[in-house]
């Protein structure tokens, strides 16, 4: 598949700057993969779609405060670094962004924050894709917890409006810190709806994926399969798996909220209809052709042209000829769009 058929036009006003309230009164374009029909709803109209016994599953991560801003002691010099991902086998290393990083040799030194509340690294060495090993002087779980106190939501570079705190780029049932960007389809469930759709019978299987770099990369190559992903921590509890199997043991559907979740359904999946529980690093790419195993519905907003984001929806309707229509129709009817946008739901 070449890049160029990734690519749209949308127009600069319909990028949300900032979510719907309530959120789940954004809007829901419905689109029937196997007709093309499309239907226009609002969120909260999401239990018409789902029978008793179908699961969602859900990306329980939280967003760290992964961007934090100090100085070079030895110049008094201002950096920016954005932490990536820890490194798996040193609880101190981090795969981190450095801004500006022309400078940034192996041995510099940063510090960040102020006393009581300050924690210093050094540069470990910088990796051939332009990102650094940095070494911290607390170890992962302090420097997590020190993050609250200095850090910054890293939020994505098209959002212009800032926060005044970081509780709208969360989903209301984030709980395992470990991102760098919010698995933005679950920002439109609220408490509420929840209670609802489990009133009615649906379960909720709850899954772990840390949104890595990767989804802030655009897809250069020509050939969208020449692409390399970034590795992405994962995990599947027994207890979710268990959920989603019987689902389908019963004849209900899974559906999926977020890439995020297609993405740790589809590295499980053992057979079809059939996924295990399992944790680790996750490097799959799903492009179209890919054969979904674990995924029959996804929730899923409006993503940016040439993303690997928009490539797995894509792949997931069978091909951008199927998928362009209906963002076609949502720039025409003026959709919100990316993270703070309208969703999806593909059946």
């Amino acid at each position: 598949m070449r890049l160029e058929e990734l690519d749209y036009s949308l127009p600069q006003e319909l990028i949300a700057q900032e979510p719907i309230e309530p959120r789940d009164h954004a809007r829901l374009l419905v689109l029937h993969r196997n007709t093309g029909e499309i239907e226009h709803r609002r969120f909260y109209e999401l239990g018409d779609y789902l029978n008793p016994g179908d699961v969602l599953v859900i990306n329980d991560t939280k967003v760290i405060r992964a961007r934090l801003r100090g100085v070079r002691p030895e110049t008094g010099g201002k950096v920016e670094v954005l932490l990536l991902r820890p490194e798996e086998n040193n609880p101190h290393a981090w795969r981190v962004l450095i801004k500006p990083g022309k400078r940034a040799k192996p041995k510099t030194k940063f510090i960040f924050g102020e006393p009581p509340d300050q924690v210093s690294a050094e540069v470990m060495e910088r990796l051939p894709d332009g990102s650094f090993r940095l070494a911290f002087d607390l170890p992962r779980g302090e420097l997590l917890a020190l993050l609250d106190k200095i850090g910054e939501v890293p939020l994505p570079p098209y959002i212009k409006t800032k926060l005044t705190d970081d509780s709208p780029y969360q989903t209301v049932y984030a709980r395992e810190p470990g991102s760098v960007a919010a698995p933005t389809a679950g920002l439109h469930f609220t408490e509420r709806l929840l209670e609802e759709l489990q009133g009615k019978g649906v379960r909720i299987a709850r899954i772990t994926l840390h949104v890595g770099w990767s989804t802030f990369k655009p897809i250069t190559s020509e050939i969208v399969e020449q692409h390399q992903i970034g590795s992405e921590f994962y995990r599947v509890p027994p207890e979710a798996s268990e959920i989603i199997n019987a689902a389908w043991e019963q004849g209900n559907k899974v559906v999926a909220v977020g890439t995020t979740s297609v993405r740790t359904l589809e590295t499980v999946a053992v057979d079809y209809h059939k996924v295990e529980p399992r944790e680790g690093w996750t490097e799959l790419f799903i492009t179209v052709g890919h054969n979904f195993k674990a995924v029959d519905a996804l929730i899923t907003n409006f993503h940016l042209p040439k993303s690997s984001n928009l490539l797995l929806v894509a792949a997931f309707c069978g091909g951008m000829e199927k998928l362009r229509p209906a963002y076609e129709e949502a720039i025409k009817l003026r959709y919100r769009f990316y993270s703070f946008g309208d969703a999806m739901l593909i059946l």
